[in-house]
Formats: structure tokens, sequence, C-alpha cells
């Protein structure tokens, strides 16, 4: 409702371009907190985040902790089942990295090999897709479980992981880590709502329908992510 904070739930980690930690601070910085905020201005509402371990992200919203989750979550049928998601405001793929000695270049490659990604995830999905490879899960109610899938590849834990193609985007200069390949699953990224609040949902959707119309969500997206095509 106009005037009412509008609550939105993510995790205060490290992961730009999408996002920056903060420290618990509002001022968050990345390509998720200024959706955020032109969602939050576009409907007329105050922007209040709300910080949740990944595991606990979409619990909160049923629970109505949060209103809705702005935080890397791809629109899943199993995440349908728990939440709805209003129209995507992203679209990304999927990538492999890898320590550069590898010798991994394909899926193929991957048989035999430990493959890590957060449990849960789309990411995960992809895993189990690859013949062969050992699926490594990695839990998703850690404060920082990007960095520890990123220390477990640096130090032979594991030997791939996979992320969306947006979450590499900052190691494309590391000498110790390469992107062995992408996959083009096109994952669509919407906000989770829970499913007895459709008005809250429609007016979240009108919000970023009024971006993608008026340009400010090419803008926003172009300022963080110029690598990326924009995909709407």
């Amino acid at each position: 409702m106009a005037g009412e904070p509008l609550r939105l739930v993510c995790s205060d980690l490290e992961a730009p371009p999408l996002f920056r930690a903060s420290g618990g601070e509002q001022d968050r910085v990345g390509f998720e907190p200024d959706v955020g905020r032109a969602v939050a201005a576009a409907a007329g509402r105050p922007l209040v985040w709300v910080f949740r371990p990944w595991a606990e992200m979409l619990p909160s919203v049923v629970s109505e902790d949060g209103d809705g989750v702005l935080c890397g979550q791809g629109i899943t049928d199993q995440r349908l089942q728990v939440v709805d998601f209003t129209r995507p405001y992203a679209v990304f793929n999927e990538s492999v990295l890898v320590r550069p000695d590898s010798g991994i270049v394909s899926a193929a490659d991957l048989s035999g090999r430990r493959v890590g990604a957060i449990a849960g995830s789309t990411n995960m999905t992809l895993v189990e897709t690859f013949a062969g490879a050992h699926p490594v899960p990695f839990s998703g109610a850690s404060d920082d479980v990007f960095g520890e899938m990123l220390a477990a590849l640096r130090t032979g834990s594991v030997d791939a992981v996979v992320d969306d193609d947006v979450a590499l985007v900052p190691l494309a200069d590391a000498a110790d880590l390469t992107v062995a390949f992408t996959v083009e699953t096109r994952n669509h990224w919407g906000i989770a709502v829970a499913k007895h609040r459709p008005q809250l949902r429609a007016e979240l959707d009108q919000a970023l329908d009024g971006l993608v119309n008026d340009g400010s969500l090419r803008g926003i997206w172009e300022r963080w992510m110029p690598t990326l095509p924009f995909p709407f």
C-alpha cells in the first residue's frame, strides 16, 4: 500500500555487481539494490532492507517478516510451490568456474569431478545434469556461501563451481580462476512474494512494468552490467 514501507529481503553478502556487503546498513550498492529502490519509488513507498541468510529468505516472506525477496531468486517450479513471483527483472545464464590448470573446458570434462553449487539453487539443478559429475552442495544457511565456494575451488576441495554468469563478472581478471564455459539456461529472476498476497504482487508487477517501459531498468542494468545484454 502506498506510503507504507516496502520490506525487501536480501542477504548481506559480497557479490558484485549484484550487490556489495553493507554490514547491515540500508544504503546498499549494486544492481539489485538499485532495482529495489526504483521499484519502491515507483510504488510510492519508502524502502527497508531485511537481511536474512539465503535459506531463510523465502520463509521470511511467507511469515510476512518481509514483503518480498529481491536477492538472486530464479523463478523455478520448486520455488513456485512455496511463493509467487513478479514478472522478471533480470535474465541470466549459468557459468562453470574452474582453476586454469583443471583441463575442464566442457560439460563432458566434469565426469568424475566434484562440482559445487548452492544447495537447492538453479545452479545445483544444472550441476545434476552433468553426466558423471559429483555434486557438492554448499549450505544456503551460510553468511558467505559464495566466498566459501570460491575458497573450496581455490584449495581443491571442489574441481568446479557453478553460479550465475553475473556473479562471476568480477572474477574476469582473476589469475587463479577462469570460466570454463557458460550454459544458456536463461533463468528468469523475479521478486518472491507470499501466495496469500496477490495485491502486493500486482503492485510490484505494475512498478516493474513501468521501469521497463520508461527505460529505467535498462539504465540500471547498463550501469552495473554493461558487458551483459539487456534481456527485455
